[in-house]
């Protein structure tokens, strides 16, 4: 085959540093889902959409098949904390968790992703960002241990 093919659809999940409500101000969050879009685009990837709540993001990302997953989360938040430290409605203080959640995404249910990271404001009216994460990781058969992933 002369030519290469890729589709691969991700659900990455972050929050800040100690799950610190540095996105508490609508506006400032709406700022930084953009500069997350910008900076996934940066890297030749897709950025279907960005969402999030007071200490935390989602984002689905079509990977791009010349960055690893690693590469790709390290540079998306290495440049939005920068970004947050210096922009007006920012924080100096910002900072992201060193971890994350990358889950896989298949074409069909690409969709009904979307609407659930765009509704995160709803969502976390009954539901704490803990219990989300707990959840999506074990609709995916990953082990969390709770010692280390709260950092």
């Amino acid at each position: 085959m002369s030519q290469s093919h890729a589709q691969v659809w991700l659900h990455i999940v972050f929050s800040t540093k100690e799950r610190q409500d540095f996105l508490r101000k609508e506006s400032f969050r709406d700022q930084m889902f953009r500069m997350l879009a910008h900076h996934v685009k940066e890297c030749g990837c897709v950025s279907a959409s960005v969402g999030g709540h007071v200490d935390h993001v989602h984002l689905l990302v079509g990977l791009s098949r010349t960055i690893t997953i690693a590469e790709l989360v390290e540079h998306v938040k290495t440049e939005t904390s920068k970004w947050a430290k210096k922009v007006q409605e920012g924080d100096a203080l910002f900072r992201w968790q060193s971890g994350y959640g990358a889950f896989s995404v298949s074409h069909s249910m690409k969709d009904k992703v979307d609407v659930y990271i765009r509704s995160q404001e709803q969502h976390h009216a009954t539901r704490s960002f803990q219990d989300e994460y707990r959840g999506l990781c074990e609709k995916h058969g990953i082990e969390i241990d709770e010692r280390y992933v709260w950092d």
